[in-house]
């Protein structure tokens, strides 16, 4: 089964411990924490500080995706903030392999990303070094676009490689996931589903978990 997790990109922060525990209530499975500098991507969120509040509110993992600049700058303060995953960028870390074997030697779960006009073949040298491979189906930088349907492609291409050489990463997908693209995503061979808008903008969040929950069974 797919795990779900839920960007708090598109929550209401004056009453994100209220939403985040509709979240759990509705049976999510991790907390999706989108980082944006205003340089790398054009929009910007927050940082380690709230992560760490966040950390207060919840014990489920902490699944952060540093869209910034210089992500090495700040990865040891995310993990004292409580992160249990973190992904970077192949296009911010000009020495991906050593940003990767820090980020496990902090003792967090290490994962690597890519823009969509990126090509796959970028990340194929640190496979065996991540725990997840993380697929953009839109331009990171903001909430609410369309999923674009290349990213099943990447995602296929992903799985084969991971049975071709024994690997055990797994694959999520960021990016205009809903009811409707993920059942599609999941039988490219997506394992973990982030989901913003199609969660945050519904009146009843868990139950809008618990629907998509619902939809991937079906």
């Amino acid at each position: 089964m797919a795990i779900i997790a839920p960007s708090v990109l598109n929550a209401d922060f004056s009453r994100l411990a209220e939403q985040i525990t509709a979240l759990e209530s509705g049976g999510a499975d991790w907390i999706h924490l989108d980082i944006m500098d205003g340089h790398f991507v054009p929009n910007m969120t927050f940082g380690p500080m709230i992560v760490a509040a966040i950390r207060r509110i919840t014990a489920l993992p902490l699944d952060v995706h540093l869209m910034i600049s210089n992500a090495d700058a700040y990865i040891s303060a995310f993990q004292e903030a409580g992160a249990d995953l973190i992904t970077v960028h192949v296009e911010a870390c000009p020495h991906l392999w050593r940003t990767l074997e820090n980020i496990r030697t902090l003792g967090v779960r290490p994962g690597v990303t890519l823009n969509p006009a990126t090509p796959l073949l970028m990340i194929e040298p640190v496979l065996s070094l991540v725990e997840m491979v993380l697929v953009m189906s839109v331009e990171p930088g903001f909430g609410g676009q369309r999923y674009l349907p290349g990213a099943g492609e990447r995602i296929a291409q992903l799985k084969r490689w991971r049975a071709e050489r024994s690997l055990e990463y797994l694959i999520e997908v960021d990016g205009g996931i809903d009811e409707t693209s993920a059942s599609g995503v999941v039988s490219a061979g997506a394992d973990v589903l982030v989901i913003g808008q199609a969660i945050f903008r519904q009146n009843d969040i868990a139950g809008a978990v618990r629907q998509l929950r619902m939809s991937l069974q079906a």
